[in-house]
């Protein structure tokens, strides 16, 4: 169970450093000047909702900071609050190498603590890689 607090640790920096993000909302207006524009004033695809878009926006910014198999990301941002749809959607639209996400996530458990490699492509399919990404992965990782 001690593998499971460190994923928890990882996903609670993470999300905190996403909490901490500077506001990305435009600029209030001060005085008199002109209002600033802002980059969301034109919607940038306007085939996505609000909630695709932002979900894409979470979903990169977690992976900036950490390493998140394709069901765990979906699972993150459900926490966050995204619906499943978006969630979904999210993740899928990602050019993500799975196997090289899951390949940090296996040096980042080494960095904490020790595994036997059967042991890691265990913790790895529990974070929800598939046997193969997990397998690769950890070969990666332990053989570094």
């Amino acid at each position: 169970m001690k593998f499971l607090k460190i994923a928890a640790a990882v996903i609670a920096v993470a999300a905190s450093v996403t909490a901490c993000a500077p506001d990305r909302a435009a600029p209030r207006n001060q005085g008199t000047a002109a209002p600033v524009p802002t980059e969301q004033a034109a919607n940038p695809d306007p085939g996505l909702t609000n909630g695709q878009r932002n979900a894409i926006e979470s979903a990169e910014s977690y992976l900036a900071f950490s390493a998140f198999s394709e069901s765990g990301l979906v699972d993150q941002l459900e926490f966050e609050g995204y619906s499943t749809a978006d969630a979904t959607f999210a993740v899928g639209s990602l050019d993500v190498d799975w196997n090289e996400q899951a390949a940090k996530s296996a040096a980042a458990y080494l960095e904490f603590s020790s595994f036997s490699l059967p042991g890691l492509i265990e913790q790895l399919e529990f974070e929800g890689f598939t046997a193969q990404q997990a397998t690769y992965g950890a070969n990666k990782a332990y053989n570094e």
